[in-house]
C-alpha cells in the first residue's frame, strides 16, 4: 500500500457542480472548485465518530 505522505488534489462533480477534493496525511478538504473556503475533515474526528460534530462546528463558524 502506498503511504499518503503528501496532498493528493483530485476534481469531481456532484450534482452539476465541480469541487475539488484535496486528501492530505491528517485529513481531507472538499471545496467548490475556484474557492478556497470549503468543509476540511481531519481522519482522526471520522475515526473517533467527532466527524459529525467536527461539520457542524466548521458549517456553524461559516454562517
Amino acid at each position: 500500500m502506498t503511504p499518503l505522505d503528501k496532498p493528493i488534489r483530485r476534481e469531481l462533480e456532484i450534482e452539476g457542480k465541480a469541487y475539488t477534493l484535496i486528501l492530505e496525511p491528517d485529513g481531507f478538504k472538499l471545496a467548490e472548485k475556484g474557492r478556497r473556503k470549503g468543509l476540511e475533515l481531519r481522519w482522526a474526528d471520522l475515526v473517533s465518530g467527532d466527524a459529525a460534530l467536527a461539520a457542524a462546528l466548521q458549517a456553524s463558524q461559516t454562517d
